[in-house]
């Protein structure tokens, strides 16, 4: 259901972005962009929804949504999907995503009327983002980096860009930690390969994490990840289930 889903709305609106994002002024367009993701990200979680495919506890999101400074959304990344709940909740969020899926004709449309930012280059990434920030707009980016491997325990070890961004615009991070009760959309998880239904899916929001001064990068980075790493090790019904083989 989910790959027939986004075969037919991902190319509709990724060619309906690429002709708006050229007729409409910028910030019509970015409005547009967001509107249009957010419904189509809605509706597709609705099917799941109500065809019981699907249990998701996601309220926590909702207090992400409309807020005027800054922020850092920083979720781990247990699926290839984790941004579709995320900003079906957060329209106005502007997400740091690969620049092969922003670059793609079939894809990439709406994400860019959208003003999402390519990682085509770090220093090009981290340019954008800052720009944003002090914009006072709310970031979407997962500090792994990447999908958590199989064979790890929680999560992968965190990337610098996240703490760097911190540093350079004094914006909080805000952790969001995903359990499910399985390894569905996973890096390396095969995409026709059908998991267990229902999907249990949960997002809950952590304490807004500041850098210090005079902390280092690395440092701060660290600390972060043992946010996550003590967080995502609770007792949970969802917690990660360890060593599965897919």
């Amino acid at each position: 259901m989910g790959l027939l889903y986004w075969a037919i709305t991902a190319p509709a609106i990724s060619m309906l972005g690429t002709v708006l994002i050229v007729i409409l002024p910028q910030k019509i367009a970015l409005r547009c962009g967001r509107f249009l993701l957010q419904k189509d990200f809605q509706l597709f979680i609705f099917l799941l929804k109500i065809t019981g495919l699907l249990i998701l506890d996601d309220k926590e999101l909702k207090s992400l949504a409309g807020r005027k400074e800054a922020i850092i959304i920083a979720p781990n990344h247990t699926a290839l999907w984790d941004i579709v709940f995320i900003a079906a909740q957060v329209p106005e969020v502007v997400c740091v995503m690969k620049g092969s899926i922003l670059n793609n004709p079939f894809l990439g449309g709406g994400a860019r009327l959208a003003g999402y930012i390519p990682i085509n280059s770090i220093s090009q990434m981290l340019k954008l983002a800052v720009q944003r920030l002090k914009q006072n707009e709310t970031l979407l980016m997962f500090p792994e980096g990447t999908r958590t491997k199989t064979d790890a325990q929680w999560l992968n070890p965190l990337k610098g860009g996240v703490a760097l961004l911190a540093k350079r615009t004094k914006a909080p991070i805000i952790p969001v930690f995903i359990r499910s009760n399985t390894r569905f959309y996973e890096k390396g998880w095969p995409l026709y390969k059908k998991p267990e239904f229902p999907l249990k899916i949960s997002f809950s929001v952590g304490k807004p994490v500041l850098k210090h001064e005079g902390e280092s990068v690395q440092a701060f980075s660290q600390r972060l990840e043992n946010i996550y790493l003590d967080e995502l090790a609770k007792p949970h019904p969802l917690r990660r289930v360890q060593n599965t083989v897919l």
